[in-house]
Formats: structure tokens, C-alpha cells, sequence
């Protein structure tokens, strides 16, 4: 008897999906691959975690496009997994599940203060900006002085968003409601806060250089905050990457007061830990800062000295962190779904049987679009394993047909997106866009993105 054709679920389209999709269709297996997404539009956070003024980094986009595009994947968005399915569900219809559900949560940061209101997550934030549907269309930009916490490329993101004059977004894809409100903010200083020293931080050189280049916004370092210790130099020696970002930094600290001369202003500490957020009747009215130094390893140690901040917002962008799935094994400390090298494990230690993981819902979120292609060939190499392993048994899939999951969904009143529905949103987004120069305008209601995607009226606002 022939083998059946192997059936597999992808949940979450964002690139860790995408990739381990396309690897799996280039292999050696006769399968056919489902490809789930809660929201109604693919391509996670590419789409809604990259700043709108990055379109160089948007073009990762047009790759998974391509991938798409082919009609050998099949696309199932607007599907919640949790809601709309289960595991038990999905073990009906696919011999294999895939989770490539990332990590979209802020990653806690335990000081005191940091509920007061005023303070506030940036992956929240960058959801916000980016026009994710399942946030509120309103932001409270009501501070003159903000404080972001953080020393990667999410906190520079952040920074340069809130401190950039909102018409230089107009040639970008943000969505009106985010122009509107960023174009009344009364912000003129944004205070980036880094607990280690300039050899340290995690920002990207170009990122970072980027960020010297925003019209009628100063970037200003101080002299004291740079401190180089063994550890420092080691690393500035070792890592090319490490050397742009600190002579970028340090060219900086030769500006003299003259020069800067712009209405707006992003200040860049570093050797400062956040202790402490300040409030006043429950609002943000400060924050409190230690003064570190470097302990020879480009480790810090706290010396006890602290300094007060007035500002009236705080951001923390100090990381990501994954959410649990229903059914799924979950590390609460390290935000992934447990697993090793891929397959998921139980609370023995034991893989699920077809079960996988791959992105940063498997890993954390570290690492860039090399990492994610590299996890998700890790993930499909046991997976083809385990099917050679298993054989026939492997294929426990009971409705077989690629109608049959339709079906179930249709029951459920699932309004399914395919990627034909995909196109009539891009091609929509794309002709709000052209009227005025812009490869597209977002369109961010999510009973929008759903009625243009299915062919039917749009809403009245």
C-alpha cells in the first residue's frame, strides 16, 4: 500500500512559519502544508514589529511573498488557534503540527513603579505604531520628556518614533491614526537608559547611525557615561560590529553645544540601571537610576549612587517574551514552548509525537532571519527523521482531505482568509497608498482588514 500524503500544520505565519514551510516543501516527503495565522494578513512581525520608517528591513516581505505566492502552501489566516482550534482538532486533520508562534509580549521588568500609569511596554507600543489590529487605535502621547529602558534596536526604534516630527513618516506605511497622534505629541526629549557601557549595547551599526540622521533631532551622549574595561576591549576587538557601534557613539561625544540645534532630542545613557519608577497620584512623574561601573568582564555593578529623571512616560523595552498555547507545554521563565532542538516535550522530558516548534517560540527571542532559517531547518531535519522512524504509524491523521479542515472551520463560523484574500488587502492597502506617493496606507481595523479580504463591504468607521 502507498504512503499517504504526509499532512502538516504550520501555526503562525510571520517568517519562522513561512521558512519552515518552504523548507519542508523542498524535501523529499510527498506532504501537503496548512499554513495557520490568528490575524488577517501573513507575516507577523515583519509586518506589525518593524518601525514603518525601516522599509529596507520591509523587504524581508517580498521574500516570503515569493513563497507564498507559489500555491504549493496553502494559507488559513484569520484562524485563532485556541479559539477557533485545538490541538486535538488539528491532530484530526494533520499528521504533523508546527508552532511558529513567536514571542509578541513585553518581557517583565520587576522594579518598583513600572504599573503606574504612563508606563508603558514597547512591544505594545511598536504594535500600536505598526497598526496591529488587536490593539487600541489610540495612544496616550501626552509626555515632554520620556525615558525608553533598553539597549537594543527595539529601544532605538522606539525612541526614534517618538521623537521623530510625525510628516517625515508620511512617505511610509503609517496608518493615519498613528500620523494623527504622533503629530500632536508634545514630546522634545527622549532619554534612552543602558545599565552597561557603549562596548555593551546591542544596537545594530546601522540602526545606530540611522539614528544621527533624523531631520531636526539631536542625538546627545555624555563623556562620563563611557567607561571601557577589559571586557570592553576585548569585545570592541573581536567584533566588528561591536567597534562601528562604539566609534559611532564615541563620535558623538566630539560635538560641541553649538551644533545642536534641533527642536527635539534623543539623550543616550549608558552605566545607568532603572531602579525604581516615580510616581505621583498613581501617574509617571519620574525615574530613578543607579549609577553603575564596569566590573572588568563588561559585567556592571551597582555603586549605590542614583540620579532622579523628570519625565512623565517610561518605556521598557528590555526583550520579548512568548505566550502559552492551549495544550501545549509552556516555560513560564523562559517564555518558549519546551523542546529540544525542535520537537516538543512534555514535563518528562518526552516529545510529543508530531509536535514541533521553530522560531522564537522555540529558541527566545534572540538572533535575526539567519537564525530563524537555520531553526527552522533544524525543526523539518527531525521531523523528516521521525517520519522515516515512524513510517505508516507516523501518518495518524483521520480526515485527510485539505477540504475537511475548511469544513470544520466553515461549521464554526470562521471567516478563513486565504491568500487570495491576501491580495485583495495588499492591492487595497497599495491603492490607499499611490494617491500620495506611498507604497501603501495600512488598513487597521481588523472587521476592515476581514470584509476587504473576503470581497465584501467595508464598515462604515
Amino acid at each position: 500500500m502507498s504512503t499517504p500524503t504526509l499532512r502538516v500544520a504550520v501555526v503562525g505565519a510571520g517568517p519562522a512559519g513561512i521558512y519552515a514551510a518552504d523548507i519542508l516543501s523542498k524535501t523529499d516527503l510527498d506532504v501537503s502544508i496548512d499554513l495557520f495565522e490568528r490575524l488577517p494578513a501573513p507575516f507577523g512581525l515583519v509586518r506589525y514589529g518593524v518601525a514603518p520608517d525601516h522599509p529596507r528591513i520591509k523587504q524581508i516581505i517580498v521574500a516570503l511573498h515569493k513563497v507564498l505566492e507559489r500555491g504549493d502552501i496553502r494559507l488559513l489566516a484569520n484562524v485563532d488557534y485556541g479559539t477557533d482550534l485545538k490541538l486535538d482538532d488539528l491532530r484530526q486533520f494533520y499528521d504533523a503540527v508546527i508552532f511558529s508562534t513567536g514571542s509578541i509580549r513585553d518581557a517583565a521588568l520587576p522594579i518598583p513603579g513600572i504599573d503606574l500609569d504612563g508606563s508603558y511596554g514597547a512591544a505594545d507600543f511598536v504594535s500600536w505604531y505598526d497598526g496591529h489590529p488587536d490593539v487600541p487605535r489610540t495612544w496616550p502621547l501626552e509626555a515632554q520628556h520620556v525615558a525608553v529602558l533598553g539597549a537594543g534596536n527595539v529601544a532605538l526604534d522606539v525612541a526614534r518614533i517618538l521623537a521623530k516630527h510625525a510628516d517625515d513618516l508620511l512617505p511610509t506605511e503609517v496608518p493615519a491614526n498613528v500620523y494623527e497622534l504622533l503629530k500632536a505629541s508634545p514630546v522634545t526629549d527622549v532619554h534612552v537608559f543602558a545599565r552597561r557601557g557603549p562596548a555593551q549595547v546591542k544596537f545594530s551599526p546601522l540602526e545606530l547611525r540611522e539614528l544621527g540622521h533624523v531631520p531636526d533631532v539631536d542625538v546627545i551622549v555624555y563623556p562620563e557615561d563611557f567607561e571601557f574595561d577589559e571586557g570592553s576591549m576585548a569585545a570592541i576587538h573581536s567584533s566588528n560590529q561591536t567597534k562601528q557601534v562604539v566609534k559611532t557613539l564615541t563620535d558623538w561625544t566630539l560635538k560641541e553645544p553649538e551644533e545642536l540645534t534641533a527642536s527635539r532630542r534623543i539623550h543616550l545613557h549608558f552605566l545607568h540601571k532603572p531602579v525604581e519608577v516615580l510616581g505621583e497620584d498613581g501617574k509617571v512623574v519620574g525615574l530613578r537610576t543607579e549609577r553603575t561601573a564596569l566590573n572588568g568582564d563588561g559585567n556592571v555593578t551597582g555603586t549605590g549612587q542614583t540620579h532622579d529623571w523628570a519625565v512623565q512616560a517610561v518605556y521598557r523595552a528590555v526583550g520579548y517574551f512568548g505566550s502559552p498555547l492551549v495544550d501545549i507545554p509552556f516555560d513560564d521563565v523562559a517564555g518558549v514552548i519546551p523542546n529540544r532542538e525542535g520537537r516538543v516535550v512534555d514535563v518528562d522530558g518526552e516529545h510529543i509525537p508530531g509536535v514541533y516548534a521553530t522560531g522564537w517560540i522555540k529558541r527566545g527571542p534572540v538572533g535575526l532571519i539567519g537564525h530563524t532559517k537555520s531553526d527552522a531547518s533544524e525543526t523539518i531535519r527531525h521531523l523528516g527523521e521521525d517520519v522515516a522512524e515512524g513510517g505508516d504509524a507516523f501518518y495518524t491523521a483521520t480526515d485527510r482531505e485539505p477540504k475537511a479542515v475548511d469544513e470544520f472551520l466553515a461549521a464554526r463560523g470562521v471567516d478563513v482568509i486565504t491568500w487570495t484574500g491576501w491580495e485583495l488587502l495588499d492591492a487595497w492597502e497599495r491603492s490607499l497608498g499611490e494617491p500620495h506617493g506611498r507604497e501603501r496606507v495600512k488598513v487597521v481595523p481588523r472587521e476592515h482588514m476581514v470584509a476587504i479580504s473576503l470581497g465584501r463591504d467595508v464598515p462604515t468607521v
